[in-house]
């Protein structure tokens, strides 16, 4: 039986030959040229508002509607250094997110150490659960004008309706985050000699981190509604005060302004929130 011996000199072409398959078969090119799933979102996003405002400017341009009770785009971006020059945007602006900002500030100093009170003691917990259920099921806008008899229409009146509307969601999910903290836990920092206040920062809190930022996040947007709501009801300053104003003489265009600004602040204190939970809290829970 005869063997075929072959070259060696043949074997190094055959195997460049093998490493000189192009990449593109295994689609290099085309992924590197993927678009991100986030660009893809955000340029969907930007193309709906746009489609938005240009088919609200074409109802209210082609006189489908009436300007009474739609304001168009370009309507609402005039009337803006209209509400800066003569009406004090800025000064009215400050004092509404002032009073949602500190009544908001209050709500959540008071609702999470009632909250830890309660959580960590059940007997005190047994005790002002139904006052606290009771207290939360009011209906806060019935009462608003008992408060403006009680407070008048200045400026604490306006930051105790926004801690009453926020108070209690800080108390409930702060109970509700410590439940979630393993008993194991404590055990071993009463074992370690940790002060109760060491097992409140060092364990509670930290655990009860995301059901409290879940408030939080709530409460950002409702601080504002809640101040608005306020100002609308009565009051001398505020953006609120401006709505009832331009409500008054029929001013839509002003009060599509007026909504547009509060709307952009409430997200800007949401992100504010998010960058916080993110770069402060959620490092503070692991630590």
């Amino acid at each position: 039986m005869h063997h075929i011996v072959y070259p060696m000199s043949s074997v190094p072409s055959r195997l460049h030959a093998v490493r000189a398959v192009p990449a593109i078969e295994a689609g290099g090119p085309a992924r590197a040229r993927r678009i991100p799933a986030a660009v893809l979102i955000v340029s969907g996003q930007v193309a709906l508002l746009a489609a938005i405002l240009f088919y609200v400017q074409f109802l209210v341009d082609s006189g489908t509607v009436k300007p009474i009770y739609l304001a168009s785009p370009t309507q609402v971006l005039e009337a803006f250094p209209r509400l800066v020059v003569e009406e004090g945007l800025v000064r009215h602006l400050l004092t509404t997110l002032s009073e949602a900002l500190l009544g908001l500030a209050i709500a959540f100093v008071a609702g999470i150490a009632t909250g830890v009170v309660m959580g960590l003691l059940p007997a005190v917990h047994r005790f002002l659960n139904p006052f606290l259920v009771a207290l939360m099921a009011i209906p806060k806008v019935a009462i608003i004008p008992l408060l403006t008899l009680y407070l008048g229409i200045g400026y604490a009146h306006k930051v105790f309706i926004v801690v009453l509307f926020g108070y209690f969601i800080f108390v409930f999910n702060t109970i509700a985050g410590i439940r979630q903290v393993q008993e194991n836990h404590l055990k071993v920092a009463r074992v370690l000699g940790a002060t109760p206040a060491q097992r409140i920062f060092k364990i509670v809190l930290p655990s009860a981190i995301p059901a409290i930022m879940a408030a939080v996040r709530v409460e950002a947007v409702m601080c504002v509604v809640a101040a608005l709501l306020a100002e609308i009801v009565a009051s001398k300053a505020g953006i609120g005060n401006l709505l009832n104003r331009a409500t008054g003489v029929y001013d839509t265009a002003a009060v599509f302004a007026l909504v547009a600004t509060i709307t952009v602040f409430a997200l800007l204190i949401i992100f504010v929130v998010e960058q916080l939970e993110k770069r402060v809290l959620l490092r503070w829970k692991h630590v």
